[in-house]
């Protein structure tokens, strides 16, 4: 009987193959679900997923059991960005300056990517890495804001709660306005960043409102399509 070559099994290389494999369709099924969720946000179905990855759906669901998970690994890099922008904030020596770059950034985050905008107003219990990046993000955000509060610039009622709402609220407008006024939603921030500030404190100026044409083109497209669809 023939052995097998020093230091190989018979076994191995169709082991290897199996690996490499998995590993490709799981490259596949992320950069699908990047595409479409940017694009779409997550309402995405994971039946989309798999075929815009040319995967079947049980392969999908091999490498991801439940969506929460699939989620999670999409957005990782993204949540990272997040805790990266107010570890950003935080450190600049003027904490207004900090506080309003990092709402633009965040804002800006939304804008380039729908999929994004809604992870950033919901809230995910099993995806357990996200959550925990979520609240370490969130907790350095509470320092952020006691220490513009300390300046005498952000207005003595901003709450937590605030950045929330202004999430939502961004996030609808960039739902709603969609590829007929894409920059839309730095108006909004421009404005609310003025009503964040205490008296006397430098807001950036408010970028100029989109074309009326635009806006019209956006609600027509909304009474079409309804709320939600770009």
């Amino acid at each position: 009987m023939t052995s097998a070559p020093s230091g190989r099994t018979p076994d191995r290389q169709p082991e290897a193959r199996l690996r490499a494999d998995a590993e490709h369709n799981r490259d596949l099924i992320l950069a699908a679900a990047r595409r479409l969720f940017a694009a779409e946000g997550l309402g995405v179905s994971m039946a989309s997923v798999a075929r815009e990855a040319g995967v079947g759906k049980a392969t999908l669901s091999r490498r991801f059991a439940t969506r929460e998970e699939l989620i999670s690994a999409v957005f990782a890099d993204r949540m990272d960005a997040y805790a990266g922008a107010v570890a950003e904030a935080l450190a600049d020596p003027d904490p207004w300056h900090g506080f309003t770059g990092f709402i633009q950034a965040v804002c800006a985050m939304q804008a380039a990517d729908r999929g994004f905008a809604d992870v950033l107003t919901m809230s995910f219990p099993a995806a357990k890495a996200l959550e925990a990046r979520r609240t370490e993000s969130y907790n350095a955000f509470l320092e952020l804001i006691t220490r513009a509060r300390s300046s005498g610039r952000l207005r003595a009622d901003f709450v937590p709660e605030d950045l929330v709402i202004l999430q939502m609220a961004n996030a609808g407008v960039i739902a709603a306005a969609g590829d007929d006024a894409p920059d839309t939603w730095r108006r909004l921030v421009g404005h609310m960043l003025r009503s964040y500030s205490a008296p006397g404190a430098p807001v950036p100026a408010v970028p100029e409102a989109p074309e009326p044409t635009a806006l019209f083109r956006a609600m027509v497209r909304l009474a079409r399509t309804g709320p939600g669809s770009a």
